[in-house]
Order: structure tokens, then C-alpha cells, then sequence
């Protein structure tokens, strides 16, 4: 089936990269599937939950539809994961080259085409993009759609006037940037993480208003690119949900390289002048403004719930996305929800996770929790800050049963060698057992070494068996071995050592 009205998808800027990616993830003239009966599963939105969901139950055998408006790979692809770590790398590499002469290297004057910058990320984003593609999927045995799904009933989803009819049906439409209502915002324009990566010029002047993961990754690569930048947001701290000892290190980080901090303040107004913008703040009861040449809002995220019908469901719904069991099943048992749209942590990742969870539950009758998941993440500023499991807040709150140890990175061997040595790695037990509760690494390749803690979470090792887990040396990872050498040597009581004591001198 034909559907006249999928014209072609215009990115800016307009070039071959773009025009690569736009046939690849929302092909002009794309030709619909007329339906062939009743669907196992259908599928509303192709980012990584949707995408993770239909691969998977086509391969088991399932009939799948999956629906998509915009653009297949979502916001990881497009606008998100991808895009940034390609920008990331590049802010890095300027930044060694602006350091090299610490190390003994004269690479001379360091000079950033952020043209080429986002040329090189275009083009690696394209290159990854065929995994995501309307016809790799249609490839999978996927029926791939294009257009605005709605549900039209609890059993029934309606796409460019055709329906579609299922057993089981999977809302996965992600979530968009939050914009907060500051007087003048609007019409003084504002960039999102949906716009951003459009750019091929960098203003020279930023205000980055939110103190997450997207506004400090971007704030320290633009200060990097050779902009001024501010970090304006209403939280005390950066990066507020990771550990309070972790932002303190980031923040000193981002004030040594010429980072403006603005944190615990109220953004009152905007008003615009030419190509410049005044932003009115109260900090301690008075007004300040900042003047700037782009700002870049990165307040939050708002799941997409709106115009798909989730009235006539039956599917329960509010700010927070579709209202989810333990099960990710929906107030309709029929319809699941999956990833950003559903979930409290808005990572690929867990899109990824939940998916799988809700292929079991909706397709085989599963009982598979989402609450037994282990999530780990990371925010790729530099140092990373990467965390998985239990919080300090959380160690805090239950006292005496969990123990904290902390090893620095100044006292690793290879984080000297390499003028690493910002950073901490930490862990959470519990007393007893010395089980394994939680761990934030804060450091260079945190967010790769990670992955050894949430390991030991999901597995539910404890420190004896860390500190007895043998690590290359020298290597950064070797500050997890420290930790749990820290807890061995708790185990060496006066009363054991005297014992021990007494044994050794029976031996002489």
C-alpha cells in the first residue's frame, strides 16, 4: 500500500550526510504493508524501545507492525546519544592538544573548525544509522508504517486511515526536551538536544540552562570549542542525582576551565537585542543578568503521550508518561509501555532492558519485573561520573547496615601516570555480608568501568570476592581492587591479630 503523503525529510543542514540519514530512517515514498490480519504485537514508535521490541519478537516469530512518524533510531540516534559522544570526542581531543605541553609535546596553537566538528559527526552518525533503518527492520520481517499512529479502541491502532488490530501493543514514543516557561523565552529562541546538532557555527557566547547530564556534557564541549559559557540552573550543585562528591569535583572542574556557574538560582526573563540575549536572574534575593549569544535549554524531558488516542485505550496516562505496572503493563492489559515514555530512568539502555522485559510479559505470559533491573549510568562530561546501584542518599538512609569505602584516583597508579587524577571510586556494602550494593566511579572511561560494579550488583558478589579478583596493573580499573582490600582489612580485628601474632612467634 502506497502512502502518497511520505514526502521527503529535510535536515538541516542540508548535505549528504543528512540527505543519507533522512532516506535511511524516514525514506520519501515509503511503502506501507497492507495488513495480513490480526498483529502479536503492534508498535508505537521506533526508537530504541521500539526498535529492541519489534527485532526481537519477529525473530521469535511473531507478527509485528511498527509504527513511526519521524525518524527510526529515535532520540539516541538523531539527537541524543550518538550525535553527543561524536561532539564529546572532538571537544576531548582539542582540549589534550590545548594540555599537551604539560606532558612535554609543543603541538602549538590549537585551532577548532567546528564546522568540520559537526561534519565528522554527521557523517559517523549516518554511519551507524542502516542498524536502524526502515528496511533493515522491514528486512527482520517487520511491517514497517510511516505516519501518526492513534488507538482508536483498546484492541485497535489507526495508521494514515488503515487499522491495525492486535493481541498485544507496545507504546515506545520516547520522550521530547522540557521547556520552562521564562518569560521572553520563546521569542528570544532557544536550542534543545533536537536542534542543536543542526548548528555549523558555534556562537560565541552560551547560556546553558540546566545542570544534567545533556547541559554539562555540551557546556564543557563548547567551552572546549572555544565559547563562553554560562550553566545557569535552579539545583545547588551540578548533575544533582549523582553523588554529592561527585558534582563538587565536576563543579571544580568546570570553574578551572573557564566554565560561568550560576547554580541555585531563579531564571526570571529574556529579552533580545539584536542576535543578543539578556537573561535576568535572582541570586540571593537579587536580580542579575548574563548576556549571551544562544542558550540551550536542558531542563529535562517530557514523555509524548499527547494525540495518540490513549483515551479511547483506556490507558491511563499523566506528566510523567503512560502509568506502568511493575510488569510495564498499561491500566489496558492488552498494551505495554517501554522505555522514556514509561520509565524512570531515560537512558538507551534501559529502553533496551524494559523492552526485553516486556517481550516475556506480553508475548509469553511472563511475570518479569522492571524493578529487578540493575541500572547503570553515566554522564560523559571529563571526568565521566558513573553510578550503578545503591546511592549515598540511599547508604545514608538505611545507617548502620551499609558500609562506604573510598579510594581516590590520586593513589592509582596508572590515573598518575596519566595526569588523571581527579576523581574517586566508591562503593556501597552491605555490613555483614559485604555484599555489594552500589558503587560511583568518578574518573576517566568511568562510564566503560562501570560496568564491573553493576556486575557485581546484578550478581550480588560481595567485596571479599572483589578484592580477590586479580586486575592488570597498571590500570585505572584497579581502584575497585583497592576497595575491596579496604573492607579485607577491616576483617583484621585486634583480637585476630593478636592471634595471628601468637601464631607467627610459634613459628620462630
Amino acid at each position: 500500500m502506497s502512502d502518497s503523503s511520505t514526502a521527503a525529510l529535510a535536515l538541516l543542514p542540508d548535505d549528504v550526510h543528512n540527505r543519507a540519514l533522512a532516506q535511511l530512517t524516514h525514506p520519501a515514498g515509503w511503502l506501507s504493508p497492507s495488513p495480513k490480519g490480526k498483529y502479536n504485537l503492534v508498535i508505537l514508535g521506533a526508537g530504541t524501545a521500539g526498535l529492541v521490541a519489534a527485532a526481537g519478537a519477529a525473530g521469535l516469530g511473531a507478527r509485528v507492525a511498527l509504527i513511526e512518524r519521524h525518524q527510526t533510531g529515535g532520540d539516541c540516534l538523531n539527537t541524543g546519544c550518538v550525535p553527543s559522544k561524536a561532539v564529546i570526542r572532538a571537544a576531548h581531543a582539542a582540549h589534550e592538544v590545548a594540555r599537551a605541553a604539560s606532558f612535554g609535546v609543543n603541538a602549538g596553537t590549537t585551532s577548532v573548525d567546528f564546522g568540520v566538528v559537526m561534519e565528522r559527526m554527521r557523517r559517523l552518525r549516518t554511519q551507524i544509522a542502516p542498524n536502524d533503518s526502515f528496511e533493515r527492520f522491514k528486512g527482520l520481517g517487520v511491517d514497517m508504517y510511516m505516519g501518526d499512529a492513534k488507538f482508536v479502541s483498546p484492541r485497535r491502532v489507526e495508521v494514515n486511515g488503515v487499522a491495525l488490530d492486535f493481541s498485544k501493543a507496545v507504546i515506545a514514543t520516547g520522550a521530547r526536551a522540557a521547556v520552562p516557561s521564562i518569560p521572553g523565552l520563546v521569542d528570544a529562541g532557544y536550542y534543545t538536544n533536537e536542534t542543536v546538532f543542526s548548528l555549523t557555527t558555534l556562537p560565541a557566547r552560551w547560556l546553558v540552562l540546566g545542570a544534567g547530564p545533556i547541559g554539562c556534557e555540551l557546556a564543557q564541549s563548547f567551552k572546549r570549542f572555544g565559547a563562553q559559557v554560562t550553566v545557569m540552573a535552579l539545583d545547588g550543585r551540578l548533575l544533582p542525582r549523582e553523588d554529592p562528591d561527585a558534582s563538587e569535583v565536576l563543579g571544580k572542574r568546570f570553574v578551572e576551565e573557564g566554565i560561568r556557574l550560576e547554580l541555585g538560582v531563579k531564571p526570571l526573563r529574556v529579552e533580545r537585542t539584536g542576535e543578543t540575549r539578556v537573561v535576568s536572574f535572582e541570586r540571593d534575593g537579587a536580580t542579575h543578568t548574563v548576556e549571551v549569544d544562544a542558550i540551550l535549554v536542558a531542563t529535562g524531558r517530557a514523555p509524548n503521550v499527547e494525540n495518540l488516542g490513549l483515551e479511547q485505550a483506556k490507558v491511563a496516562f499523566d506528566r510523567r508518561g503512560v502509568t506502568v505496572d511493575d510488569t510495564l503493563r498499561s491500566t489496558n492489559p492488552h498494551i505495554y509501555a517501554s522505555g522514556d515514555v514509561a520509565g524512570r530512568w531515560q537512558f538507551t539502555h534501559t529502553a533496551d532492558a524494559m523492552s526485553r522485559i516486556v517481550l516475556q510479559n506480553a508475548l509469553f505470559w511472563g511475570r518479569k519485573k522492571a524493578s529487578v533491573l540493575t541500572i547503570p549510568w553515566a554522564s560523559y562530561t571529563d571526568p565521566e561520573i558513573a553510578h550503578v546501584g545503591l546511592t549515598s542518599t540511599d547508604a545514608a538512609a538505611r545507617g548502620a547496615e551499609v558500609v562506604t569505602y573510598t579510594a581516590h584516583l590520586s593513589d592509582i597508579d596508572r590515573a598518575i601516570l596519566e595526569s588523571a587524577e581527579e576523581g574517586f571510586g566508591r562503593v556501597h556494602a552491605d555490613r555483614k555480608t559485604g555484599r555489594i550494593l552500589g558503587a560511583t566511579l568518578v574518573g576517566r572511561d568511568a562510564g566503560d568501568l562501570i560496568a564491573e560494579m553493576s556486575l557485581a550488583v546484578t550478581n550480588r558478589l560481595t567485596l571479599g570476592q572483589l578484592a580477590a579478583t586479580i586486575h592488570p596493573y597498571p590500570t585505572r580499573a584497579e581502584v575497585w581492587k583497592r576497595l575491596g582490600d579496604q573492607h579485607s582489612r577491616t576483617r583484621l580485628t585486634p583480637f585476630v591479630k593478636r592471634l595471628f601474632a601468637w601464631l607467627l612467634a610459634r613459628q620462630r
